[in-house]
Order: structure tokens, then C-alpha cells, then sequence
């Protein structure tokens, strides 16, 4: 499979009132729309108090794909649910960072530190 949508949100799973996924590979204008599409499916019907995506696989993002993330806080946000990012690599973690996004997501050293968070 190339960029397909399934490329990009793996490991979807629930874990008491938490929703997790892993995202995967470069997020850009060019497959931002797929990955928005996929996590706006993934929260169809739930109301989450976490949302915790794993970036362990992101070695990078643009504007497009921090404006998806922001959509899907905006959409949990309504019944008092957060986004957690795990696992954030150098350059993504500079951008959220630089963006002051850390202060809007809750960040998270893994997937077990976001779940007790």
C-alpha cells in the first residue's frame, strides 16, 4: 500500500474512556485530508475523555496536519475530553512547541503515561 489512509492511522483501539491510535509517516497538505477523515471516523459516536495518538512514527508535520489535530480537539473538547500526544520525535515536538500547541494538547512521554494522566 502506498499513502492510503490505512498507511497513515494504525493500532486503533479503546482502553476504558480512552480512544488510542498510532500515526504514521510524514502528515502534509498532500495526506493531511486522509488522516483527518480517519480520526473523525474514529470518534463517530464516542465521546472519548482521551483521545492519545502515538507520533512515535511522525518524523514530520506541517500546518496541515497541526490544523487536523486541532479539529479533533475541537471535537472532543464539547464533552470535556483531551488530546494526548505520545511519543513526539525532535522535529514534530519543536514544531508543537514553537506553535505553543503544547500548552492546547496534553503531552506524553508513551501510551502508558498518557493513560494515567
Amino acid at each position: 500500500m502506498s499513502d492510503s489512509a490505512d498507511d497513515i492511522l494504525r493500532n486503533l483501539r479503546s482502553e476504558g474512556t480512552a480512544v488510542l491510535a498510532s500515526i504514521h509517516g510524514d502528515i502534509d497538505l498532500h495526506n493531511s485530508p486522509d488522516l483527518r477523515g480517519r480520526l473523525l471516523r474514529m470518534l463517530e459516536g464516542k465521546k472519548p475523555e482521551k483521545v492519545i495518538l502515538n507520533l512515535a512514527e511522525v518524523p514530520y508535520m506541517d500546518s496541515s496536519a497541526i490544523a487536523v489535530l486541532v479539529e479533533t480537539m475541537q471535537r472532543v473538547r464539547p464533552h470535556k475530553g483531551k488530546i494526548i500526544l505520545t511519543n513526539l520525535q525532535p522535529r514534530v515536538k519543536s514544531l508543537i512547541e514553537i506553535a505553543k500547541l503544547h500548552t492546547v494538547f496534553g503531552i506524553a512521554a508513551d501510551e502508558a503515561a498518557a493513560l494515567g494522566k
